[in-house]
């Protein structure tokens, strides 16, 4: 079991595509870790050497930020914005989309499940069999 910056990569997967499941690494990061480690991009992590696998942690390890690292710092970026109050800060705190997108329609992936509209319903007049007979 290959396991990189406190990720277990899936054995079965080619080399190029595991490495993908580490918050931070794309494909073309993944494509340049692979040329840098000097390992193939087809070979499945299970037939990685552990020499194979010291080379892609120690590259990813020196040149990119990775996991814990980079979530703390794009939400402390988030957290900037909406200290300082500006517009895409505002969008943040209200959970509406930030880079420009409509919300008449769509952005349900933002904005969440859709509240349905609230219909009343008009009390019902009570129904003459059901009153009290008049009183004389």
């Amino acid at each position: 079991m290959a396991r990189i910056a406190g990720v277990d990569l899936p054995r079965d997967k080619r080399g190029q595509i595991a490495i993908q499941y580490i918050y931070g690494i794309g494909i073309p990061s993944a494509k340049k870790v692979m040329a840098d480690a000097r390992v193939d991009p087809n070979k499945r992590v299970k037939a990685w050497s552990d020499e194979e696998t010291a080379r892609v942690r120690d590259i990813i390890e020196r040149e990119f930020k990775v996991e814990g690292d980079l979530r703390r710092e794009v939400s402390m970026s988030v957290k900037r914005l909406m200290d300082i109050g500006c517009y895409r800060g505002i969008r943040h705190r209200k959970g509406l989309p930030v880079r420009g997108q409509r919300t008449h329609t769509n952005a349900r992936t933002r904005k969440g499940k859709s509240k349905g509209v609230m219909v009343k319903k008009k009390p019902v007049a009570a129904s003459p069999a059901a009153s009290p007979p008049p009183k004389k």
